[in-house]
């Protein structure tokens, strides 16, 4: 019934996504195949942080069908990350060539004002994106070093000219669709690109150097005509393997620097496992003997290490109840996490159906509502906690009211800067009703089973009175722990988080869940051996206060990554216009918020466990 109520919530904007080159759509000769156009956004490698626009923004002057636009069913995740499809007036049918057809009935009169915004977008190399048959229509570009040709997403909307300081408007479109044959007179599209051209006079479509290209006057109305051929070309490529070539830039143009990513991350973990196992095997078996030997001994003796600290290890910390709720929203996003990655390998998640992705992990999230609730309820009910009622509204609103007040906050700066990456009201009230209707039942449901369930018993008594603390070595500082701790898990994962930076900033295809799931696998490795190692030495130093120290530990690689969201943005990215700015420090806060919340889940549970089994493990009077 939970997941009819989340299909029924999304049923206005989610679309179904389909196995990679499964549910084809065959066509017969003749038959209309639908070229559907996409905000535009910009392609430049440094000035990327500019805010998309539709296609039909009145500024850009783009002819709307006749009859008027209309609005293609998307998906949530798609409507978050700015796309708006709209049909167009482009007549495609299949195996129909056309040459020097023009868009629009009547020539497009551009004032001078919009002229200045055009000019400024092709400045800031901003790119359309088309869309045939669920295929991005991309741009041919080939590989210097490989010769090797892939596909950009997108293509140019004009293009600027460095010697003559002035900025062209591509109006002629030379569409190329590649096609097989299927038999029975079907068959499919395998690949779309175009070759833009700017032509001052595009009615005769005749374009060579000779030929003026189409310049916007900035002082006066220009006058001008859109115009596109179509030229159909056999190409005996399967159906199934027809992103192969948008793939390129991710899934094979850097293969070696994936896997020195995995390799780096190797290194790291077994590091880590080599000193967790001297410790365990050495160490602490050492300790554990020797300890149950003291015990069996008649003449009783003074207890030293850390089985002096035993009556106060397991004592409850400070605002345990905000501890037990971070730790429910970190199993909420672990849980989410896994699944989302174990969708990705499988393959349900299609390229061509955008944001899927981002769909899936909003739908997943809100599914695993009483993970939350139920984690938060039993770590609460350990600590001994009495306000359970405050705990399981936390556990319901803070983590999640605090995503959604970011996200309203950035919305009005992109609703202020007029950008279509706005998100529509309508969609907003759909996540709240997500959040409000399904997710924070599901908690309380979670919190019910979780406060039912046996009280979590610690292996020893703590005692009434908490023993002093002694003066702590300059390494085992707070402050100075939680910085080393959070550098090796963000060490393991850096590399491989360049590439997902520059898919999410650079509007580039992911598509290597493989070796995201093996540094997600590394990651969660790393995440406990660093807790475990800090935490014996924790104890072997005499200090009891470990369950924040635990979490805040792992979840340091947040501060790190939220350090390199920093170097990335004054080095990859150009900082001109403010709202772009500020939308990019609000999104690496929350997925960084996210990274804390997952990472110091991890550290604590591993802590815990750790120090519940080795205190289990030896005679206490």
């Amino acid at each position: 019934m939970l997941v009819v109520a989340v299909a029924c919530v999304l049923a206005a904007t989610v679309q179904a996504f389909y196995l990679p080159g499964m549910a084809p759509k065959n066509y017969k000769k003749g038959q209309a195949v639908e070229l559907l156009v996409n905000a535009l956004s910009s392609q430049d490698t440094v000035n990327i942080l500019v805010l998309p626009y539709d296609f039909y923004y009145d500024q850009l002057h783009y002819c709307e069908p006749e009859g008027g636009k209309k609005a293609q069913s998307e998906n949530l995740g798609s409507m978050l990350f700015g796309d708006r499809f709209y049909d167009s007036r482009f007549d495609v049918k299949m195996l129909t060539n056309e040459k020097c057809k023009v868009l629009c009935k009547d020539p497009i009169v551009m004032p001078a004002k919009d002229a200045v915004f055009v000019n400024d977008l092709v400045k800031e190399k901003y790119a359309l994106n088309w869309v045939i048959d669920q295929l991005p229509i991309a741009k041919v570009t080939t590989d210097k070093k490989t010769g090797k040709e892939y596909y950009n997403l997108g293509f140019d909307l004009g293009y600027y000219s460095m010697e003559k300081k002035k900025a062209y408007l591509n109006n002629f479109y030379d569409i190329h669709i590649e096609y097989n044959s299927i038999g029975d007179g079907n068959y499919r599209v395998v690949g779309a690109f175009v070759y833009p051209h700017s032509i001052e006079d595009a009615k005769d479509c005749v374009f060579n150097p000779d030929v003026a290209p189409l310049e916007l006057s900035e002082k006066q109305e220009t006058k001008f005509v859109y115009a596109y051929s179509v030229t159909w070309k056999v190409y005996i490529k399967l159906y199934f393997v027809r992103w192969e070539k948008y793939l390129t830039l991710t899934a094979s143009s850097e293969p070696r620097i994936h896997w020195f990513s995995l390799i780096n991350s190797v290194v790291i973990v077994l590091f880590l496992s080599g000193m967790v196992g001297m410790i365990l095997i050495r160490a602490l078996h050492k300790d554990i003997m020797r300890y149950n030997q003291m015990d069996s001994q008649e003449d009783p003796q003074e207890d030293f290490g850390w089985k002096l600290v035993h009556g106060d290890v397991f004592r409850t910390p400070i605002h345990g109840i905000f501890l037990s709720v971070l730790v429910g929203s970190g199993a909420q996003t672990f849980v989410m996490t896994c699944m989302t990655l174990m969708f990705a390998i499988m393959g349900f998640l299609s390229p061509s159906s955008r944001g899927s992705l981002s769909t899936i992990m909003i739908v997943f999230y809100v599914l695993f509502g009483s993970i939350a609730g139920y984690v938060s309820a039993r770590i609460y009910k350990m600590f001994g906690g009495q306000s359970w009622k405050k705990n399981v509204m936390l556990s319901a609103f803070m983590f999640p009211g605090i995503i959604f007040l970011i996200f309203i906050i950035l919305n009005f700066f992109l609703v202020g800067a007029k950008s279509s990456g706005a998100v529509p009201f309508l969609t907003i009230l759909m996540l709240f009703s997500l959040w409000i209707l399904i997710s924070a039942p599901l908690c309380f449901v979670g919190a019910y089973f979780g406060f039912k369930a046996p009280k979590i018993e610690y292996p020893v008594r703590v005692n009434q009175i908490p023993r002093q603390i002694p003066e702590q070595l300059f390494y085992l500082k707070p402050l100075v722990v939680v910085l080393m701790g959070g550098i090796l898990p963000f060490g393991a994962i850096f590399i491989e988080l360049y590439f997902i930076m520059n898919s999410i900033w650079f509007h580039k295809v992911y598509y290597v869940f493989g070796f995201l799931f093996l540094v997600f696998l590394i990651l969660i490795i790393t995440c406990s051996e660093v807790a475990v190692l800090l935490c014996y030495f924790h104890l072997c130093a005499e200090v009891i206060a470990l369950w924040w120290k635990s979490f805040f530990t792992s979840g340091a690689s947040a501060f790190y990554f939220y350090v390199y969201g920093i170097v990335y943005y004054f080095t990859k990215l150009k900082y001109e216009q403010f709202t772009s700015s500020v939308l990019y420090f609000g999104w690496t806060a929350v997925m960084a918020f996210g990274l804390f919340s997952l990472t110091g889940t991890i550290g604590f549970v591993a802590c815990f466990l750790f120090v519940h089994r080795i205190y289990g493990s030896i005679k206490v009077d």
